[in-house]
């Protein structure tokens, strides 16, 4: 009888954990997050190229293998437009080592021009007319296409986004946690 007991309690307490694990995948949902932008399923975008404000041709394949931060907005560029520029620039700078492995890209969502001196505030920052794009398109935004913030891989994959408030703390937390322990991206 004594030898049936071990076995009951060795096989009770190797299938716990199994059994737990099953519970919480299954029946229990953390209320908190720690990721501060909202996670999408990755996606590819459309490969399409579209005008840069400097007349060239812009392609999101030719950025693959860089991590990408994104932004869409009008071309009028208001304050909360020049904020998001700002922390974009910001948020590249904080990753320190790693801010070569971060591109910035600004998608104008409409047919206005940006005023000259604003691009040159942000130097660096890849300014893409993309009115009426298949790129435009995919995203994934209702409504207007204003105001909003996207991370996407070195695969070329639409990951993560950021409302028209985005909080550049939890970016910065955000990307340290996709950056360095992936080593994935130039760098």
């Amino acid at each position: 009888m004594k030898g049936k007991t071990t076995i009951f309690l060795i096989a009770a307490v190797s299938a716990f954990p199994l059994l737990a694990a099953c519970f919480a995948y299954y029946f229990w949902q953390p209320e908190k997050r720690m990721n501060h932008g909202e996670l999408l399923a990755p996606a590819p975008l459309p490969s399409a190229a579209l005008p840069t404000l400097e007349g060239g041709s812009f392609d999101l394949a030719s950025l693959k293998g860089q991590w990408i931060l994104l932004q869409v907005d009008g071309g009028a560029c208001d304050e909360p437009c020049r904020g998001r520029l700002y922390t974009l620039r910001q948020v590249r700078l904080a990753q320190g080592k790693d801010m070569g492995r971060l591109e910035r890209v600004w998608l104008i969502s409409d047919t206005q021009r940006p005023p000259a001196n604003l691009v040159a505030d942000y130097e660096g920052t890849r300014v893409v007319l993309a009115a009426g794009s298949p790129l435009l398109a995919a995203l994934p935004i209702s409504g207007e296409h204003a105001g909003h913030l996207f991370v996407i891989d070195p695969m070329g994959n639409l990951m993560m986004r950021y409302g028209e408030k985005p909080d550049p703390g939890g970016i910065i937390k955000d990307l340290g946690r996709l950056l360095r322990p992936a080593r994935i991206g130039a760098g």
